[in-house]
């Protein structure tokens, strides 16, 4: 029998804790908005992928009464079909759940599907929810910019590039000025 321990809001030190909230503060994964949003807000500053890892969030479409999404982080990965999650406000509202069961239930085997663990009936739940993905937690080191100033000479090649074929005398004059 496979047992998830929740907590309550006042265990939490919080009044009620939301899917997003709770992701947040316990990854390192620091996405604002509802959970439906998340994926594309990971776009560009988090690696995203469909394999589950400790420590990534799973992104949960909208589905059904799930109109906004959900989002829990990934505490285990169990085996290729299971991992064990740790996520807020899905089996008691406002309540915290650890090492909670999800399996992927996919028919290709790519946690596009999954099934989660509810509490109050002690099984996985009957629903089918579609999955955006993982997002990883490292952020995307941005490249640093890099501005060189432009000296007369710099600025008088970038002028002669842009220079056509048939304007050979401004060239001329040009490359007299360079030198």
């Amino acid at each position: 029998m496979l047992i998830s321990t929740i907590a309550t809001p006042a265990e939490a030190r919080d009044p009620r804790w939301q899917c997003v909230t709770y992701a947040r503060s316990v990854s390192d994964v620091q996405i604002r908005g509802n959970a439906h949003t998340w994926w594309a807000s990971a776009e560009g500053r988090y690696e995203r992928g469909s394999t589950p890892e400790a420590g990534s969030v799973m992104v949960l479409r909208s589905h059904g009464r799930m109109r906004l999404g959900h989002v829990a982080m990934v505490r285990e990965v169990v085996n290729d079909r299971q991992i064990r999650l740790n996520h807020a406000n899905w089996s008691r509202r406002g309540m915290i759940e650890s090492d909670v069961l999800a399996e992927d239930v996919s028919p290709n085997n790519d946690w596009s599907i999954v099934r989660v663990w509810h509490t109050p009936t002690g099984q996985l739940g009957i629903t089918r929810y579609p999955v955006y993905g993982f997002i990883y937690p490292n952020e995307i080191e941005a490249e640093p910019e890099v501005r060189i100033a432009a000296t007369e000479v710099d600025a008088n090649r970038a002028l002669l590039a842009s220079y056509q074929p048939g304007d050979a005398d401004r060239i001329g004059q040009l490359i007299e000025d360079l030198d």
